[in-house]
């Protein structure tokens, strides 16, 4: 019976672990072949918008993930770095959301937009604001979720600033008019 138990234990860690790394695949291929998604998504569809809506469904996919080997670790109240990581972290993500809005969050850059360049806080203070947003809240959570997946998350994100840094503007895509 314990056998079976671990069995089960390993199968949610799989899973888990890819519902972890599951959206970072699609950032980097949005990121290195953005004229593929414009053309995919079609004329009058705004690929920032579809990007926008795949993500929060891959987003979706992470909390249930980590939720499937959480649970065990669920417990109130949370350590007191909790409030100031997870709060800053969010607060870096709304933040570069209210700067750059949809299009400049969602790779309108990638995809033909004008999205125009930002210099206010945190943008000039913080390199990638949005990914060490993410990467605070996800370390406040270190609590409640193993550290493994925590760590996962991170690299995927890690990932994704270094794949972003070496940005080409001549492999940026067309719009479809």
């Amino acid at each position: 019976m314990r056998e079976r138990e671990r069995e089960r234990e390993r199968e949610m860690g799989i899973f888990a672990a890819t519902g972890v790394i599951a959206p970072f695949p699609f950032y980097f291929w949005l990121w290195t072949n953005p004229q593929s998604w414009v053309e995919l998504c079609g004329k009058g569809r705004d690929p920032s918008k579809v990007m926008a809506n795949v993500s929060h469904l891959l987003k979706l996919v992470q909390f249930l993930s980590l939720f499937s080997v959480s649970y065990n670790y669920l417990s109130w109240p949370p350590p007191l770095y909790f409030w100031p990581l997870f709060l800053f972290g969010q607060f870096l993500n709304f933040r570069v959301y209210q700067l750059l809005g949809e299009s400049g969050t969602y790779y309108g850059v990638r995809f033909g937009k004008n999205i125009s360049w930002v210099t206010e806080f945190p943008f000039g203070v913080i390199r990638d604001p949005q990914y060490v947003g993410s990467i605070m809240s996800l370390l406040a959570c270190l609590s409640w979720v193993p550290f493994q997946y925590i760590l996962l998350w991170s690299l995927g994100y890690v990932f994704m600033i270094y794949v972003e840094s070496k940005e080409d503007p001549a492999t940026r895509a067309k719009l479809i008019s």
